[in-house]
């Protein structure tokens, strides 16, 4: 006969392969492309997209979450599975992308994410009656670089980043709202008061949260400007600055001031309908 301790042992073995089981299965996990991305080859890295489905969904938009890391690496942990499972627990249905990295010698930095976020967002668009998603409540979600990424999707849609490769790429790749956190490179130079040369700020540029710390270096001028842009063109916006926060804290904090800023973007998401 084994042991008590063996069958303790046993017990907890199974309980935690069970809860890895349970909290894997939280998202299913795609390509981003059919095929190789855009200038990669066959056997390249590709870069795919999670789908995190809520238990209880009680809301037809979809928000899609773009880590930063400089267009070198991905923050996944706290910008992106953190963010989707916040989204989740109110009842919001999450893609967190996983763009490629790092950013190509000779190409702008943002150049093969902006290509994946763009497709990322068709795709969305073609699988919104699937998902039980309304394809005119999509919206991004970025942090630094990947808050560069998400205002670029949000100001240039109407801008092209690549060549179609099949009929999803007939859909439009605009968002119907953007979270543009602490993003970064949003002017021409730190002291600059001229936006960076790819945002287009076009007719399809949607209402944006901005979110930002006041110590951040990727000056918190940026996302000011941003607003100010955003209001003299009549797009509905809202701004947060929080004091004395530096860069990064994504969804990390739980104290009561930057702690909850996830719930202030959830509450302009319900004012402004999404």
């Amino acid at each position: 006969m084994k042991s008590p301790s063996l069958h303790v042992f046993f017990a907890l073995t199974l309980a935690a392969a069970f809860l890895c089981g349970a909290d894997a299965s939280a998202f299913d996990e795609y390509n981003v492309w059919p095929g190789p991305a855009p200038g990669d080859k066959e056997d390249s890295a590709k870069p795919t997209y999670e789908y995190w489905r809520p238990e209880k969904k009680t809301s037809d938009s979809l928000i899609i979450v773009c880590p930063g890391g400089a267009y070198v690496s991905l923050a996944y942990g706290h910008e992106g599975e953190k963010i989707a499972r916040y989204f989740n627990s109110k009842g919001i249905t999450a893609v967190v992308l996983k763009y490629r990295v790092p950013l190509r010698l000779g190409q702008p930095k943002h150049m093969i994410a902006w290509q994946d976020a763009q497709r990322c967002v068709r795709v969305c668009r073609s699988r919104a009656e699937e998902w039980g998603v309304d394809p005119n409540k999509i919206g991004i979600m970025g942090f630094s670089a990947g808050g560069h990424l998400a205002l670029l999707i949000a100001a240039s849609s109407q801008t092209n980043a690549y060549e179609p490769v099949d009929d999803i790429d007939k859909l439009p790749c605009n968002v119907n709202f953007a979270v543009p956190v602490y993003p970064a490179w949003v002017l021409k130079t730190w002291d600059s008061s001229s936006f960076a040369k790819e945002f287009a700020f076009d007719e399809a540029t949607p209402p944006m949260c901005l979110v930002h710390g006041d110590a951040d270096f990727c000056t918190p001028i940026a996302s000011a400007a941003v607003y100010k842009k955003l209001r003299e063109m009549n797009i509905p916006a809202e701004l947060h600055i929080y004091a004395k926060v530096k860069h990064g804290f994504g969804g990390s904090p739980t104290d009561g001031h930057i702690g909850d800023w996830l719930n202030r973007v959830y509450a302009w998401m319900n004012v402004m309908g999404f």
